[in-house]
């Protein structure tokens, strides 16, 4: 599914009104989620996050633009944060199965609606600017909205779309395609801004002047700028690309901050930018107290983090994936400014939480909902959650035998054990739910109509593709379930003594899994019409039936052998 993010920025922070108003309008929108509101009182300035299908996400834009038009009075407008208009950027990023150019097209066509609509000018940025001088959003915003009546005087700040006259209430906005933007803010024990704009400086990749040390204050800024010999400041790049940080007091917390932007989260990361503020704050006698993020984070940013802190604690980091986030949230002190909730402010599990998946149920409840009276959730799901089990005791071993063991050579073999484990069980997870997804797509498609031959045909090549997906799935199960075998002979070779039999009982659950996914894709091969598909499904299941059945006597065996270990 082609899927868009859409993180429109309005000019309004404080009245609760204005941005419920906003809100409503999107929630109102098919096709449309929205994932997070984040409104600073200082700023004056909402940050909303939202995800859907290109055409509602582009409807969604602009009846929120629409909105703060209508609620939003520019002209009275105060706050600490640089806008030109009442929604002052609407960034639009791609973020599954979707290109930048049809997200660029997407990009135009909003901003083409709102010039000609709503009568506000816009200007393109980012990936979408048709000008060289246009793809920093600091230079649209040069002016604020202060400036921005003379700024539209001028032929070269022609609008891209919507008027060159000067909107009064609503100013102009800002609309284009860029890549996933972190904002992140960090807290400093000091009400002095000097000491963190001076820190924004190291850090942001404009940099700063070059100065001469002052031997009175350990602020760079107290420094006398070094120039040429024409005068002019000797410039000095930042520590880190495709950073932007500003300092500034935010009277919410009562203190200095560093309002940082990661243009290129892999490029900079998070971690690496946070251990450097607290080195140049320490350097400035002041402290970090803590560190909040506006909007939303990737996933994989939270666990380069992770990877990141448990490697310099030289622990493993082949954990359950909620364990890495909770060493993130207390690494980065993301709950010692605002509360973190990573199932609102990470993006993938934002998205998830909108939907009722069983793997997220208590165990009681997901017993219940396995013990009424619907075909689905079924035998696939129940082999893929003892697989999941089984998955989870070989992490559980690894991870004990990292710890116990001295050995580099045996402390990477168990890391390497422990992340193969995580992310087979991870997989096995998600086949939980996708098998009875693909369960009720069958029943869905077996309703389309076909009441000529065309709607015939469609129906037919349907039905097929989905009797297909309905084999897959367990086949899916079974394979990973074979690996994880596969693991679980590994470690009852070299696994702590004490722990196999653990190994022994991940091994017979694997098992387990392995027999019902086979039966899952067994009772589906009679609703599949392609001979060379079920010939090919046939001699899949009969080698990982095989495979598995060795492995499993193997396992078995140097189980038995472990009671002659003396570390027994």
């Amino acid at each position: 599914m082609k899927l868009v993010e859409c993180v429109p920025n309005f000019s309004e922070g404080r009245d609760k009104s204005v941005i419920d108003e906003i809100s409503k309008r999107i929630k109102s929108l098919e096709g449309v989620v929205l994932l997070d509101v984040d409104s600073g009182i200082d700023t004056n300035r909402t940050v909303m996050t939202m995800v859907g299908d290109p055409k509602s996400i582009s409807n969604a834009a602009f009846e929120a633009i629409k909105a703060a038009s209508d609620l939003i009075d520019m002209s009275k407008h105060h706050g600490s944060h640089s806008r030109i208009g009442a929604t002052d950027v609407c960034p639009i990023i791609p973020i599954s199965e979707i290109s930048i150019n049809e997200c660029i097209d997407l990009s135009e066509n909003l901003a083409k609606r709102v010039g000609e609509e709503l009568n506000i000018p816009v200007f393109l940025y980012e990936k979408s600017a048709k000008d060289l001088n246009r793809v920093n959003l600091a230079n649209i915003r040069k002016g604020e909205y202060e400036g921005l009546a003379q700024k539209l005087n001028d032929i070269k700040w022609k609008p891209d779309f919507g008027p060159s006259t000067f909107n009064k209430k609503s100013g102009a906005t800002v609309i284009g395609v860029r890549d996933f933007l972190i904002a992140y803010n960090i807290n400093l024990n000091t009400t002095n801004v000097r000491i963190a704009t001076d820190i924004a400086f190291e850090i942001r990749e404009k940099g700063r002047s070059k100065r001469k040390p002052n031997p009175k204050s350990p602020i760079l800024l107290d420094g006398e700028i070094i120039r040429d010999k024409r005068g002019a400041p000797i410039k000095k790049s930042g520590l880190f690309k495709d950073v932007k940080a500003v300092g500034w007091y935010v009277d919410e917390f009562k203190c200095a901050q560093i309002s940082i932007n990661f243009n290129n989260y892999k490029k900079s990361t998070i971690h690496e930018v946070f251990d450097k503020v607290c080195e140049l704050a320490n350097e400035r006698g002041v402290r970090v107290t803590g560190s909040e993020l506006v909007g939303l984070i990737p996933l994989d940013a939270m666990l380069m983090a992770g990877n990141f802190f448990l490697s310099k604690q030289r622990s493993s980091n082949g954990i359950p994936e909620n364990d890495i986030i909770n060493i993130v949230t207390q690494s980065l002190g993301l709950n010692d400014v605002m509360p973190f909730d990573p199932r609102k402010k990470i993006i993938e599990y934002a998205i998830k939480g909108q939907k009722n998946n069983l793997m997220d149920m208590k165990v009681s409840n997901l017993l219940d909902e396995f013990s009424r009276k619907s075909i689905a959730p079924g035998g696939g799901s129940a082999s893929a959650i003892v697989g999941a089990f089984g998955a989870s005791l070989c992490s559980m071993v690894a991870a004990i035998s990292y710890e116990k063991y001295k050995s580099d050579k045996l402390k990477n073999k168990m890391l390497k054990i422990g992340n193969d484990s995580q992310k087979l069980m991870k997989s096995l997870s998600f086949y939980v739910d996708e098998d009875s997804n693909a369960f009720k797509k069958t029943i869905k498609v077996s309703k389309l109509p076909e009441e000529n031959e065309e709607l015939k045909k469609t129906k037919f090549n349907e039905i097929a593709k989905a009797n297909k997906y309905s084999a897959e799935i367990p086949l899916n199960v079974a394979k990973n379930c074979r690996d994880l075998l596969r693991v679980a002979k590994l470690l009852s070779i070299e696994g702590y003594v004490p722990s196999l039999c653990d190994v022994n009982v991940a091994s017979e659950l694997l098992m387990s899994g392995i027999k019902g996914a086979v039966s899952n894709v067994k009772v589906n091969i009679p609703n599949i019409k392609d001979k060379l598909y079920i010939k090919r499904l046939e001699t899949e299941i009969k080698c990982i039936t095989k495979e598995s059945e060795l492995l499993l006597s193997e396992i078995n065996h140097n189980f038995i052998e472990s009671f002659n270990s003396d570390e027994l």
